[in-house]
């Protein structure tokens, strides 16, 4: 199984990104972010015409996520929205069954600017998660925890082009850092770092300042694994081609492969 995180970044904007990577790609799951459509705005026709089928927690402008899967083989939905807030309103998690896969694709809060109510609102979102990932534990299966998280787990050029550049940013303060691990240390394993061990490994590129074409990047988009998914690791990289591509998005497809 190949299962993919993409950040859109709007995906009437990336429509024809989408359905590119979909038809060369065949993954057998992406999970979505920053989808920015409401639910009826969703263009459920063009992947269907694509071969594919999917679920999805939108919201008009903003935010927004979906999981999409072959059209023969359609994600049966678990959950929109994560547990612990009933007054949060940002659509950010969707979680969906995937063949005998948990799968939830998540669009963690920026955090910007530090020292404001949007920081706090990272954190205590990045608890929510920390808190529901524990009962997806107790499940004992596999499940994979995919997403744009907005963290940037460590300073290491592996991780970033500049530290000093991003140092002011929510995606690399040491609370943001700690309440990634906190989640990671409670039974997880990052699939991109499990593969790649040492070594740049990018998922986004700003589109100021000639990023890409430096490859100034930084790792934002992770792949958790349980350890009943860890166990059943193949492979797991970037299909940074499709970065570079006309009017692509700022992300690059994130993925891990399971037997």
């Amino acid at each position: 199984m190949k299962l993919v995180t993409y950040n859109l970044n709007g995906v009437r904007a990336r429509l024809p990104r989408l359905v590119e990577y979909l038809q060369e790609e065949r993954p057998d799951a992406v999970c979505l972010q920053e989808i920015k459509c409401a639910d009826e705005a969703f263009p459920i026709a063009d992947v269907r015409a694509a071969g594919y089928d999917g679920v999805w927690h939108g919201q008009k402008g903003f935010n927004g996520v979906a999981i999409l899967t072959p059209a023969d083989r359609p994600p049966v939905l678990r959950r929109q929205g994560l547990p612990g807030d009933p007054d949060d309103t940002h659509s950010r998690y969707i979680e969906a069954e995937v063949g005998d896969v948990v799968l939830a694709s998540i669009y963690l809060p920026n955090g910007n600017p530090v020292g404001t109510e949007k920081f706090a609102y990272k954190l205590a979102w990045m608890e929510r998660l920390r808190a529901h990932a524990e009962t997806l534990l107790a499940e004992e299966r596999a499940v994979v925890l995919a997403g744009d998280w907005n963290v940037i787990p460590t300073d290491h050029p592996d991780d970033v082009f500049s530290a000093r550049a991003m140092a002011h940013d929510a995606l690399m303060q040491p609370e943001s850092r700690a309440a990634f691990r906190r989640i990671l240390h409670g039974g997880w394993t990052d699939a991109i770092r499990a593969r790649y061990p040492d070594g740049p490994v990018y998922t986004f590129w700003d589109y100021t300042a000639g990023c890409w074409q430096r490859d100034a990047g930084f790792r934002i988009d992770h792949l958790l694994l349980s350890p009943h998914a860890a166990d059943r690791l193949l492979d797991a990289g970037i299909d940074k081609a499709h970065r570079g591509r006309e009017k692509a998005s700022d992300h690059a497809p994130t993925w891990v492969s399971l037997d």
